[in-house]
């Protein structure tokens, strides 16, 4: 018999979307949390309200990789509908864990996995009486049924319970009864396993936390100073506005009794836009939560604001196109749609988190940037990070002063008018591309200008001339050019000799942290840079030029951001080797794996015979 593994384990629960498994899921991830153990969930959800498949995934990894794991180790079968092929998603040497209260098919059966059965139907016949509760705690059969195989301590799935539910101690007793029957129906009929065991690490997850990123991008654009917020319900947006609505009461209590912030849900995504380059140009902080489809019907307006030069912010949360694509899968295919949004010659300041901190922290400074480029700012989420829960460390807050950039008051006016100095609105004073600015509110005479989104001077005043229309376009892409000097830099880890580097941002992050180490393994060495944001910065062009080959790893067909670099640095292109990964599930290490070696062993000289 194996020797199982500690600590080293994935399941994936197969039930039916609106069937109640999202609870059981989620005391089943966080009591593995509560242990100690590293570990990680995905949610692979369809994009309707019930009835369709879904999947979940939970990784405990011993060595704290936090990516979807290549293979399942247990399967808890619980759809009938995806039986057929759920079974043969499970590795060899695997575990299918079923309910029995009626005889498995045949064509259920295969060769090189255990089956375990228990009777969850007549198990919760027995405790709950009938009502649509019912059909709900049948999930939390399997949590104990799991508990036991695998050494979840029961101790801690009351206490994660008791987190749970809070002040509802006949909610706490009901579920609790369903999983200690899941367990001791498995523990009397002396079921066993030789896969892993799960053991709890003293200390293990001290300190951190378990979150979303679109919840730490919220609470991050509340600490940044967000005061409007309008948007409009799309997945896998939506929970990010949501979460605004309910930390903003919170975090941010009136003294007089009077709000400082306005939430508004509005009739579209063209209306949600439209508003938030109004605030702006009124002086708030104003942003918008949407994904591809909102984007696309956002351009008209997200164009205003680049050449009326309006700061405000977009977090976008990308998920599987075109068109409808998948709504609830995950992909970073809207990088280009977002780097030139609009029409005409745009380019955009992308800020692109990896992590929940850096959730947190771009959707705090992205009103930073966008006061100080008065420009829209764009962060560039996705469903993985956006939507699935990840353990963390705790959230950091910079405690910094807002940057409100070049925007003058009345008594910096009365200077510049003593001192002979004109305020042009649409003027470079300083040679950096970014002009000064003033809102509505400012009384003094200087103050008001026309913000114009059709052709116009320095003087903001309307004009077809064609070197107005030049001067204007050059400044706004010298301000972008100014931008590269202070956008996120990249991480970068280097070692010296090595020539081969790997390339990656956003939620590959995690897959490319484990399949180096895989690559190490096997004899090849890699260099590592995080893109953070574009525009790229200095030190990207630098890494690039100091290796031979690079692999860009990133999730779309078309290999988007890999057009960018060659676009703006082909001197290196013929050294990119895209990696890509675009079929809408969360990306797996040994997809890097497979790909890079396939690459490097296509491009190894063909040795001629006689």
């Amino acid at each position: 018999m194996d020797t199982p593994t500690i600590n080293d384990l994935n399941i994936c629960v197969a039930t039916e979307n609106g069937s109640g498994s999202a609870s059981s899921n989620n005391i089943l991830f966080k009591a593995i949390f509560k242990m100690g153990v590293p570990c990680s969930s995905k949610n692979m959800f369809p994009s309707n309200i019930q009835g369709l498949p879904t999947w979940y995934e939970i990784r405990a990894s011993a060595e704290g990789y936090l990516s979807r794991k290549d293979v399942i180790d247990v399967m808890v079968m619980f759809n009938d509908a995806t039986a057929a092929k759920d079974i043969h998603r499970v590795r060899d040497g695997g575990l299918i864990l079923y309910d029995d209260s009626t005889p498995l098919p045949a064509n259920l059966r295969r060769d090189g996995v255990q089956y375990i059965g228990f009777p969850a139907n007549k198990l919760v016949t027995k405790l709950v009486p009938a009502s649509p509760l019912r059909a709900k705690q049948r999930n939390m059969v399997y949590v104990g049924a799991l508990a036991y195989l695998f050494g979840i301590d029961m101790e801690v799935i009351k206490a994660v319970l008791e987190d749970t539910f809070g002040k509802k101690p006949a909610v706490i007793e009901s579920n609790l009864l369903c999983i200690d029957a899941g367990y001791q129906y498995l523990k009397e009929e002396s079921a066993t396993q030789n896969i892993a065991r799960l053991e709890q690490i003293p200390n293990g997850n001290k300190g951190k936390i378990i979150t979303e990123g679109n919840t730490a991008a919220a609470i991050g654009a509340i600490y940044g100073g967000a005061s409007v917020i309008c948007w409009y319900p799309i997945t896998p947006s939506s929970s990010l506005a949501e979460s605004m609505e309910y930390y903003l009461p919170r975090l941010r209590k009136p003294k007089d009794g009077k709000k400082t912030y306005a939430i508004i849900q509005a009739e579209d995504e063209i209306a949600s836009a439209g508003m938030i380059v109004g605030a702006g140009w009124a002086g708030a902080r104003a942003m918008t939560s949407t994904s591809g489809p909102g984007v696309s019907l956002m351009n008209e307006s997200i164009g205003l604001a680049y050449y009326a030069e309006v700061p405000c912010v977009f977090l976008i949360v990308q998920r599987g196109g075109p068109s409808t694509g998948l709504p609830t899968r995950t992909q970073q295919s809207d990088i280009s749609l977002m780097y030139g949004a609009s029409h005409g010659d745009t380019r955009h300041i992308l800020l692109i988190p990896h992590d929940m901190n850096s959730c947190f922290d771009f959707a705090r400074r992205s009103f930073d940037f966008a006061d100080r480029f008065q420009t829209p700012v764009f962060v560039a989420m996705d469903l993985d990070l956006g939507m699935n829960l990840w353990s963390s460390e705790p959230l950091k807050l910079e405690k910094e002063p807002y940057e409100l950039g070049k925007r003058l008051g009345a008594e910096q006016l009365e200077e510049w008018a003593k001192a002979g100095k004109k305020f042009r609105r649409y003027f470079d004073q300083d040679g950096d591309g970014i002009p000064y600015r003033t809102v509505p509110g400012n009384q003094h005479p200087m103050a008001s200008y026309f913000t114009r989104g059709s052709g116009h001077d320095a003087d903001a005043k309307y004009s077809e001339d064609e070197n107005d229309y030049k001067y204007i376009l050059d400044r706004v892409r010298k301000k972008f050019e100014t931008a590269r000097k202070f956008v996120p830099k990249p991480i970068i880890e280097r070692e010296r000799g090595v020539k081969t580097g790997i390339v990656c941002y956003g939620s590959s992050y995690e897959p490319v942290r484990e399949a180096r180490d895989r690559l190490k393994a096997r004899g090849l060495k890699t260099n590592y840079m995080l893109i953070r944001a574009l525009p790229l910065t200095g030190e990207v062009r630098d890494f690039l030029a100091e290796h031979d080959t690079i692999y860009l790893v990133e999730q779309n067909r078309d290999a988007q951001m890999a057009a960018i670099v060659k676009d703006e640095q082909p001197e290196v292109g013929a050294k990119i080797v895209s990696v890509l990964v675009y079929n809408g599930l969360p990306v797996t290490a040994g997809e890097v794996v497979k790909q890079i070696f396939d690459a490097a062993q296509s491009a190894q000289p063909k040795t001629a015979t006689a």
